[in-house]
């Protein structure tokens, strides 16, 4: 599991090959070369295999003033990414979605919509919203109550699950934490098993149960049945056979996570949006760090892309992330 031997000569840091598909990825990134049909296929591969995942919660991408903050900018083997930090990027900026577009396309990175999920803060706007609202307002003895309350969850999920197909994105990273919103425990559920319908990995559905539901929702068109459904924020394990992965926020490094949780599933995730002029021992730690038994489901950073910046102990761009690729996928040659 930890070399993927049948990819010879895939450097999992980031890029291996040039056209010749012998060398390393081109240092300038501000330049970034044009690589070779096998040198992607290759990468593709490589993320469709079995291996512990690099993760990232990527913001700023908005700015394009530098490749840092470009989608095309991020390290080539990075498996997942999070458009964090201004939602669904907008339709008019065609050279930021050609960017996405290549990442996802060609180097097979996985493009997750992320968003904080608080139902009862949302804008009043929404039809989801306004359904709540009208459950709220009736005497908790009503059982119509229940019902709204219900509908408005279901109403949300999908909400997010059209963000997703409308923008063919890769899948959705709930965001967790209520923090007093009525979105928890059992409610919480709810909502992760509507989401399950149309991504993740449900027990309950089957792949043409999925395809039915899709098709009947967006059209004959959408045919994608593995769109991934993940978790990040707090614990909740009436959750865990419908989410792909649980990205912790184990932000001042460590490798805890709640036992309930199966280790397979858990990406241990640092903070290097305050951390990126440091030496990031967290990142290191949590990308060499194996359990007993099993293995873990990888690593991961919030606003990784701070890691572009050239510091005394980042010599050049993403060297920390990349090292902690290799670290935790070491290439086989």
């Amino acid at each position: 599991m930890k070399a993927i031997k049948y990819l010879l000569a895939l450097a999992l840091a980031g890029g291996l090959m040039t056209a010749c598909d012998t060398d390393i990825e081109n240092d300038s990134i501000q330049n970034p070369k044009t690589f070779s049909d096998l040198y992607y296929q290759n990468l593709r591969d490589y993320k469709a295999s079995d291996h512990e995942i690099s993760f990232m919660w990527f913001a700023q991408w908005s700015a394009q003033n530098s490749m840092a903050v470009r989608f095309n900018g991020l390290p080539d083997s990075l498996d997942i990414c999070s458009i964090w930090g201004g939602g669904i990027p907008p339709k008019e900026n065609t050279q930021l979605w050609e960017d996405l577009r290549f990442a996802q396309q060609v180097k097979g990175t996985k493009m997750l919509y992320v968003a904080i999920v608080r139902l009862g803060v949302e804008d009043d706007s929404h039809d989801f919203k306004k359904v709540l609202n009208q459950g709220l307002a009736l005497p908790k003895s009503d059982p119509m109550r229940d019902s709204l309350i219900n509908k408005a969850i279901d109403m949300y999920a999908l909400y997010y699950v059209d963000q997703v197909f409308d923008n063919d994105l890769d899948g959705f990273d709930a965001d967790y934490e209520p923090e007093g919103d009525m979105l928890t425990g059992t409610n919480f559920v709810r909502f992760m098993k509507k989401l399950g319908e149309f991504m993740g990995p449900n027990p309950d559905q089957t792949k043409e149960e999925r395809l039915k539901a899709i098709q009947e929702r967006f059209g004959t068109e959408h045919n994608d049945v593995n769109k991934m459904l993940c978790v990040d924020g707090n614990d909740n394990p009436g959750v865990i056979s419908y989410v792909n992965y649980y990205f912790l926020q184990n932000y001042s490094g460590g490798t805890s996570y709640g036992r309930a949780w199966p280790v397979e599933k858990c990406v241990f995730c640092c903070n290097e949006g305050d951390n990126w002029d440091g030496e990031l021992k967290e990142m290191y730690e949590q990308a060499r760090w194996e359990p007993a038994k099993g293995h873990k489901g990888g690593f991961g950073a919030f606003y990784g892309q701070r890691d572009y910046f050239i510091t005394q102990y980042n010599t050049e761009p993403y060297k920390r992330f990349r090292e902690c690729i290799q670290i935790q996928n070491p290439a086989v040659h």
